[in-house]
């Protein structure tokens, strides 16, 4: 199309829409004439060459509509123009033209009918639009009255009202919004202040006014702000609550839980609470701990700060062990007494919060505060359990982490007694006893005795090995509750009660708890190191070296000789008996002051050794882990009995045994010892008299000590560098008595002066246990009772009977009953006259016995001899005597009435002299010579009663009776009668 425009602008004709534009809107479709379509049609006719014509039309005039054809055309001239050439290509053009044309005049033609309709509608539209230009005009023109009458008059006050409210509201928003930001601030300086409650309430309220503004940006800003801050806080509290856990303050605890109460996270508080705790504990004993590690390590290496807990505690070296387990309880008690605290705050406010409530939102109120307040306090009553575990189980990792068997004896009592007022504070905080605690000190506690016992035996025997049985001066008034090793049973409130009986006696005596006494300030851990200093210094003031000069000179007494002046004794005696109680000096003692000075020499101060004192002392250690430590009580009692078994059994081995009668044979009889003066009583004396034999309960108790606790096998010598066997672990090798000791010079009196103080101190020593049974059977498990009341009745008591065996050796020793029985020998007794005189023997006799009497006062002035001691010694030379007298007479081989008189008066006057010597009363077995010489004035039949009725004489004694009556008063036949009976009586022996 482009390219027939362009043809008809060549013509000089203009396109359809240039002419269109040029006329009116009708005009320019106006329809064309005949002339011009008749014009068109005379264009050829054939379609084909119509088709042909158009079809030979170069392409490029259909190609755009900037073509410029009348260029092209131009172009396509050749150089040299033919006249011919262009006039034929012009008629060409011209078809070509005429073709087109008369194709857009058909198409023209075709359409006509449309165009025409359409022409008819455009018209129409124009006529509509013209009408519509009219309307809108006219509104216009009336909305424009509208305005300037109604809208900018009455409506535009309005829309200023309105705009002025708005303003107000938003001026009164901005300052509240003002008023928020600055808040900030505020809650800074609340939190500076620790004022919890303040700033969580304002926090609180700036919220509540912040979602009334959310519709502001700034707002929505404040509002996140806010809700951080808020968050900040509740970290800050819990903060504050985790430091209510070693220092607890009354106001900052309130504070936190008013603060917890306004955020209604007051459950969530105690949750918080006990993690808070637990992790107290932890971190706690770990920085406790690591500080001592890292102070014994010496460097720089921080190894130690990634380690376990548990491995941790290894490392504690000996020397800082018990200084670290101090703080360590201190630490943890601070943790406990603030919980402690804690339920105590709580316990207060639920007094305060429990008044009824008296309208119906109080009931609702009240119901819910109940149900908070239960919680809580189930909460903190199951706590205390678990804390108290956590406390426990630390405290084992830090027990069981170092090997204890190797520490001092004062240093394991105090980690003891450490431990067991930790137990203690168990018990007052929850009530518990200490399982735990309990089994892990006990391995401790086991594990150190039994080294410990092991080396204490050893020492022992060490001791009286060396011992030279010499007194240890002692003050008259010695006990051992002045020794600072039982110092704990004189206090009132030891800290070494173990936790049960600590809880019944504080509550029988209504003494103040621990968590009471120190709920201020102090600590209960803080009294160790002081009972250690003042038991130290008792140590000194009891133990008899510190005792006044008086003393002093007394005991110098003990290395002197012989020729003490009397005066001197006599003044130390008269300024003693003030310092001694009144009962110390009985009215018997008084009386026997006369003629037996050594029962009174020295008063009446205690006999013992120093190996005596260090067996009590051994004892009172013992018990104390007794008293600390309830769990191995009946272990150590065991120990203690088999310390007193071993010094006993030592005593009699020593001393209580002889040539004569040696129960135990594997130790050799001491009675033939070279040097010895004379020789001892002959043996059947000593089994006639009944006096030198040990009863049957000693004897039993001296086999059981051998079988249980003496090693016959081995000894110094043959013990290893190993030590003894394993089976024979815990038996003691017999002891040796010191080659310092002699027991066979006639003129100590074959060693009394040692005999008296290994004897005494051995019964001081039972007489010490026989004190301290009270406080064993306390301590003592209930199962176990029966043990303890065996020991005593079968072992302690029998300590004093070792007087009888012990003494009867000197008695035998120091009188020479043979040399008598010589004198007597040589009597003639069937004299025909009764004599007025009584025989040489006698005399002899009586100068053995003065001599004796000599010699015991040189042993008193070494060593005091008791009145019991001086008793059992005049009844065994007594009773030896007078049976050396029956066995004279039973020598006799002819005897008549007179000679029997003689007897008679020999002995009256053996008995007149003797009761000058001696204040024992009665003269022991009088009876037994009195009855022998009567009985030679028997007859038959009361021979025989008497032969029946009188066992104690020997065989030989009775036979010997009845020879000398035949010829007399009994005949042969009556004779062979009595020593059937004598052979009936002998035969149940053999």
């Amino acid at each position: 199309m482009q390219k027939i425009k362009s043809l008809m602008a060549r013509q000089g004709l203009k396109s359809p829409q240039e002419s269109m534009s040029d006329m009116s809107p009708v005009e320019n479709f106006r329809i064309p004439s005949k002339e011009e379509l008749r014009e068109m049609r005379e264009q050829p006719i054939n379609s084909q060459a119509e088709q042909e014509i158009i079809d030979s039309i170069e392409e490029v005039y259909f190609s755009s509509d900037s073509f410029d054809m009348v260029q092209h055309e131009l172009e396509k001239l050749p150089p040299d123009l033919n006249l011919q050439e262009l006039e034929e290509y012009r008629d060409k053009l011209k078809r070509q033209q005429g073709a087109v044309s008369k194709r857009v005049a058909d198409l023209i033609l075709e359409k006509q009918p449309s165009y025409v309709k359409e022409l008819e509608r455009v018209t129409s539209l124009q006529t509509n639009l013209q009408l519509a230009a009219v309307i809108c005009t006219n509104a216009r023109r009336q909305l424009s009255s509208s305005k300037e009458g109604f809208t900018e008059a009455s409506l535009g006050l309005l829309a200023n009202q309105r705009r002025r409210q708005l303003l107000t509201g938003l001026l009164k928003s901005l300052r509240t919004i003002k008023t928020l930001q600055r808040t900030d601030v505020r809650l800074s300086e609340m939190l500076e202040e620790e004022d919890y409650p303040g700033a969580i309430q304002l926090c609180l309220e700036c919220q509540k006014a912040a979602s009334t503004f959310k519709h502001y940006s700034c707002i929505s800003e404040l509002n996140s702000k806010l809700q951080d801050t808020l968050e900040q806080i509740e970290e800050q509290l819990d903060v504050a609550l985790s430091k209510t856990c070693k220092h607890f303050d009354v106001s900052h605890y309130t504070k936190v839980q008013l603060a917890y109460s306004l955020l209604g996270k007051t459950q969530t508080a105690m949750d918080q609470l006990h993690m808070h705790f637990t992790q107290a504990i932890h971190n706690t004993v770990f920085q406790v701990v690591l500080g001592y590690v890292e102070l014994c390590a010496g460097n720089a290496d921080t190894k130690f700060q990634k380690m376990q807990y548990k491995d941790l505690c290894t490392h504690i070296t000996t020397d800082s062990y018990i200084p670290c387990l101090t703080d360590l309880c201190k630490a943890l008690w601070e943790v406990m007494l603030s919980y402690h605290r804690t339920m105590q705050w709580h316990e207060e406010q639920d007094k305060e919060e429990a008044t009824p409530a008296t309208d119906g939102d109080g009931e609702d109120e009240s119901d819910e505060s109940i149900v908070g307040r239960t919680y809580v306090k189930k909460k903190l009553e199951h706590g205390l359990t678990r804390i108290w575990q956590d406390v426990q189980l630390k405290v084992k990792a830090y027990l069981l982490g170092t090997d204890m068997s190797s520490f001092k004896y004062d240093d394991f009592i105090l980690v003891l007694d450490i431990i067991s007022r930790l137990m203690q504070v168990g018990e007052e905080f929850c009530g518990s006893k200490s399982e735990v605690l309990q089994e892990s000190i006990k391995r401790q506690s086991v594990n150190y005795f039994k080294n410990y016992h092991r080396v204490r035996l050893e020492e022992l025997r060490m001791f009286l090995e060396n011992e030279t049985w010499e007194l240890c001066p002692v003050k008259s008034n010695f006990s051992i509750a002045q020794l600072h090793e039982f110092k704990f049973m004189g206090q009132c409130r030891s800290p070494s009660v173990s936790p049960n009986r600590q809880a019944s006696s504080s509550t029988g005596s209504g003494e103040v708890s621990l968590f009471e006494q120190y709920h201020q300030d102090g600590n209960p851990f803080e009294m160790q190191i002081e009972n250690k200093e003042e038991e130290t210094e008792d140590v000194l003031a009891s133990n008899g070296y510190e005792s006044d000069e008086l003393e002093k000179s007394v005991y110098q007494d003990y290395d002197s000789d012989s020729d003490v002046p009397e005066e001197l004794k006599q003044d130390y005696v008269d300024e003693q008996t003030g310092d001694v109680p009144f009962k110390s000096v009985s009215k018997e003692t008084m009386r026997s002051r006369k003629r037996s000075d050594y029962c009174l020499n020295k008063a009446n101060a205690p006999i013992l050794t120093n190996t005596t004192l260090n067996v009590i002392r051994l004892v009172g250690k013992y018990m104390q882990m007794m008293n600390i430590l309830k769990p191995i009580a009946f272990d150590v009692i065991h120990c203690v009995s088999q310390v007193f078994d071993y010094y006993m059994y030592a005593v009699y081995t020593f001393f209580g045994r002889n040539d004569m009668h040696a129960p135990c044979p594997s130790v050799p009889p001491q009675g033939k010892e070279p040097g010895s003066a004379r020789q001892a009583a002959p043996a059947y004396w000593y089994e006639s008299s009944g006096l030198g034999l040990i009863s049957s309960r000693l004897r039993t108790t001296l086999n059981r000590i051998q079988e249980s606790l003496i090693d016959m096998e081995s000894g110094p010598e043959s013990m290893g560098p190993h030590g003894p066997p394993d089976e024979r672990k815990e038996k003691v090798p017999i002891p040796h008595l010191s080659q310092l000791v002699v027991l066979t010079a006639s003129g100590t009196l074959y060693g009394l002066a040692q005999r008296v103080v290994a004897t005494e101190s051995l019964v001081f020593l039972a007489e010490q246990f026989e004190f301290l049974q009270p406080h064993l059977d306390t301590m003592m498990p209930s199962a176990k009772k029966p043990f303890l009341q065996q020991f005593y009745s079968q072992t302690v008591s029998t300590a004093s009977e070792l007087r009888k065996p012990i003494y009867w050796i000197v008695a035998a020793k120091a009188i020479d009953y043979e040399q008598m029985l010589l004198l007597m020998a040589g009597v003639k007794w069937d004299v025909k006259e009764i004599m007025s005189q009584h025989n040489v023997y006698v005399d002899v006799l009586l100068k053995e016995f003065e001599m004796f009497n000599q010699r015991l006062g040189e042993v008193s002035r070494q060593v005091r001899i008791p009145l019991p001691v001086s008793n059992v010694l005049w009844e065994h030379c007594i009773r030896l005597a007078n049976r050396t007298l029956v066995e004279g007479y039973a020598n006799v081989k002819k005897c008549s009435n007179e000679g029997r008189a003689l007897m008679q008066l020999d002995f009256q006057q053996f008995l007149m002299k003797l009761e000058k010597l001696t204040d024992l009363r009665p003269i022991p077995d009088k009876e037994f010579v009195e009855n022998y010489i009567k009985a030679y004035y028997l007859t038959e039949n009361d021979m025989e009663q008497f032969i029946k009725n009188h066992r104690e004489y020997s065989m030989k004694q009775l036979t010997n009776l009845v020879n000398v009556c035949l010829g007399s008063h009994i005949n042969k036949k009556a004779r062979q009668k009595l020593l059937a009976a004598i052979d009936d009586i002998d035969r149940p022996k053999r």
